[in-house]
């Protein structure tokens, strides 16, 4: 990867520090003719800009499948496509760790994150929330119109388009979140327990109430030592649990050395499947697209949890 010019990136870091999402879209100006150029930094960000946008929108993604954005640094040519595009989206609260000050000095780079209120984020810290909104739907679903209006802001004739489409797709995610809802429930209440590489799911379990654990931290720039696995291992034990989950965008090592752990107990835990965490599926594949990777997710969790029923 080449690494960002001296120069460019010292003009970026001079940009002040810009105001909230709403200033920022405020102060857009329309893009004329041509379909609008957006960049997203993660694909299921990017895929909720394409359901919204349609053909009048030229999407590019700069993360590919299975990157983690917590690790994720720029390139040089990273930084000329979000100099050359109208819009940028990004999913804010330190998701995209190692580019945050790059992001956050761009005019038009808007943080979904923006949209949800502070009371229903997940705070982790002093001044710090849990970036992993997207696995609560009820939550994904108010980034809908940040996005539609950026669009029409910077394409007014897209403006009715873009209104339908935000609509369709805010159906769409109610009935995912009702799916979720449905095959949750077949877990008895006692076995509703997801442990997974890293603490990403907690939306996920406070929306369909499930007990949630992680080996790693929220950011997966923290790394798991021996202890974490052996007191994980101790707690899998302790509650029984039949299947743990490697995630797609983080090595599976970890999660392999907390397994052997528990069976030099005398327990045996099953690894229940890859889930989709802060990465969606490959293109052209139903996990590719947000609500597939939601699915997916939530059939294998079932599964795993239920040792293996479907």
């Amino acid at each position: 990867m080449r690494t960002l010019p001296r120069l460019a990136l010292l003009l970026l870091l001079a940009l002040p520090a810009q105001a909230q999402a709403a200033d920022k879209i405020a102060q857009l100006e329309p893009v004329g003719q041509g379909p609008v150029r957006v960049v997203t930094t993660v694909n299921f960000i990017t895929d909720l800009v394409r359901q919204i946008g349609g053909a009048r929108v030229r999407v590019e993604g700069l993360m590919a499948a299975g990157v983690d954005p917590h690790l994720y640094k720029a390139s040089a040519g990273d930084v000329r496509k979000l100099l050359q595009a109208h819009l940028v989206f990004y999913g804010g609260l330190h998701l995209e760790g190692k580019m945050v000050e790059l992001l956050e000095r761009l005019p038009k780079a808007i943080a979904l994150s923006e949209a949800i209120p502070r009371e229903r984020l997940i705070p982790v810290g002093p001044s710090e929330y849990d970036p992993h909104i997207w696995h609560d739907p009820s939550l994904w679903q108010l980034t809908i119109p940040l996005v539609q209006e950026a669009l029409s802001r910077v394409d007014p004739a897209g403006a009715s388009l873009y209104r339908a489409n935000a609509e369709a797709f805010r159906q769409r995610l109610l009935q995912l979140d009702r799916f979720i809802q449905q095959q949750i429930a077949r877990i008895p209440p006692g076995q509703r327990v997801l442990i997974t590489s890293h603490d990403a799911f907690a939306y996920f379990g406070r929306r369909y109430g499930l007990e949630v654990r992680g080996l790693q931290g929220i950011s997966t720039l923290s790394e798991a030592g021996t202890r974490d696995i052996q007191q994980l291992a101790d707690f899998i034990i302790q509650r029984r649990i039949r299947a743990i989950f490697v995630e797609s965008s983080v090595p599976r090592r970890a999660i392999e050395a907390v397994v052997a752990a528990v069976r030099a107990r005398g327990w045996t835990v099953a690894v229940g499947g890859a889930l989709f965490s802060d990465s969606a599926g490959n293109p052209g594949t139903p996990e590719g697209t947000y609500v597939g990777m939601m699915e997916h997710n939530t059939r294998t969790i079932v599964a795993g949890l239920l040792g293996g029923a479907l």
